[in-house]
């Protein structure tokens, strides 16, 4: 069985589980297994009879009544029409081809006039909104020996690759300011997950990830190299325009787009608050080295 798992640098993570469930979950797992086929038997009988196969249709019509009928939640309800219209189609390609048979042969027409019949225990399919996953949850409840090496090698697992991507940031950013002559900015990488409120689907990289690893390894890889870092406040850079510098929470009109209420700037709302980074790492650079720093210093 394949789960979607997290993104990590804009690439879907898949990850193939084994599932070894309990005597009393693998008895529930296939008692709902047969009601999914005796739903869908009842329903390819009630499409056929309408002769109703595309699965839109199939859902205004027999959507309500199917619930009701077995007791299904709206998930795998929908996923029983949809395999009931996925074989329908199938068969329907298949008499075209004339794997049954020609026009007004006996075969084909017991195939045309007959509804298709699941078997009890036919796959079904489940996917991320029928189930629900909690491996390390189940593995601490049982607090056994195997468990918890279990446990900790996950975490040595995950630990290991947080700091291979950032090593390889780290590494990536520094070579790129010591070739262009740069200095670098950055935002103040700890207490991040207190101030920052991401989405859903984002809040599980938010809260495994090591941003504080990550300065450090910037901290030492620029300090090598020799090139200039400064961490900056964090404060409304991504409210304020780069442009003219009017800071108002409205310009930060959604994720991606960035439109100043004053001067109507508009930008990628990540390229205006890097530019305010970059402001702020003259300034601060200025500062810490003041009298002695040259003022035409740039960060990136």
């Amino acid at each position: 069985m394949s789960v979607p798992g997290n993104s990590v640098q804009g690439v879907k993570q898949v990850v193939k589980v084994r599932v070894l469930p309990s005597e009393r979950d693998a008895a529930a797992l296939y008692e709902t297994l047969q009601t999914c086929n005796l739903a869908a038997s009842w329903l390819s009988a009630q499409m056929h009879a309408a002769r109703v196969f595309r699965k839109i249709d199939a859902q205004h019509r027999f959507y309500n009544e199917l619930r009701a009928r077995f007791g299904l939640a709206a998930q795998p309800a929908i996923r029983v029409i949809g395999k009931v219209a996925e074989a329908y189609a199938a068969l329907r390609a298949n008499i075209a081809a004339g794997n049954y048979g020609p026009p007004g042969s006996d075969r084909r027409r017991r195939v045309e006039d007959s509804p298709i019949v699941f078997r009890p225990s036919g796959a079904q399919p489940f996917d991320a909104r029928c189930l629900s996953w909690h491996f390390a949850d189940e593995l601490q409840a049982k607090k056994t020996s195997s468990a918890r090496r279990l446990l900790k090698k996950r975490r040595r697992v995950e630990t290991g690759f947080a700091a291979d991507i950032n090593h390889q940031i780290s590494k990536c950013t520094v070579a790129e300011a010591e070739r262009t002559g740069y200095g670098i900015a950055v935002e103040q990488l700890t207490g991040i997950r207190d101030r920052v409120r991401p989405r859903k689907p984002q809040r599980a990289t938010l809260h495994s990830w090591a941003f504080a690893q990550l300065g450090s390894f910037l901290a030492y890889k620029a300090k090598q190299a020799g090139v200039a870092l400064v961490e900056v406040d964090h404060a409304y850079t991504s409210q304020t325009c780069s442009a003219c510098g009017w800071v108002d929470k409205h310009n930060r009109r959604t994720q991606a787009v960035f439109e100043c209420g004053r001067c109507r700037f508009v930008g990628h709302a990540d390229h205006n608050a890097a530019i305010n980074i970059s402001a702020r790492g003259v300034e601060r650079w200025g500062e810490v080295m003041r009298p002695y720093a040259a003022p035409t210093l740039a960060a990136s």
